[in-house]
């Protein structure tokens, strides 16, 4: 009789290596690049992905700030926080935010797609987003993906 595999934390252990993998963001478009990336910081590439453990993969995003959207969404996505209090609501379309904080979109949408618990957070934590082309990420030999 087989039985499924379950992935365990206290199995993964030390000798449980993670893959690097750099992807240039320059030219891609931003929903569907951060899809992909939700895929592989949770796992689901893998053959051992198990749902209640993070079996995924670091993932350096380069050239954030040369991301395409299409249609109009340069003027019209708002991007929009709250400061707690009454009246606190902010937004700032989406080309100001590019000009100010060019790593954000693309972090706040992968955000969006991985699971909403501390599990998700963990997950976020391996993602590593910088505006330019270069990263210090270069000793952990990371593939890149197209």
């Amino acid at each position: 009789m087989h039985r499924t595999f379950v992935a365990k934390n206290e199995e993964l252990g030390t000798a449980w290596n993670r893959d690097w993998h750099v992807i240039n963001a320059e030219g891609k478009r931003l929903g569907r690049m951060a899809s992909e990336i939700a895929v592989l910081l949770q796992g689901k590439h893998k053959p051992i992905y198990t749902p209640h453990v993070d079996t995924g993969d670091y993932v350096v995003v380069i050239n954030a700030e040369k991301i395409v959207l299409t249609g109009n969404k340069w003027d019209q996505k708002l991007y929009q926080r709250h400061s707690g209090y009454i009246g606190g609501l902010k937004e700032i379309p989406y080309r100001r935010l590019i000009e100010r904080r060019p790593t954000l979109p693309v972090r706040e949408a992968v955000r969006r797609m991985l699971p909403k618990n501390i599990l998700g957070r963990r997950m976020l934590r391996k993602l590593k987003v910088y505006a330019g082309p270069v990263h210090p990420h270069s000793a952990q030999q990371p593939n890149e993906i197209d």
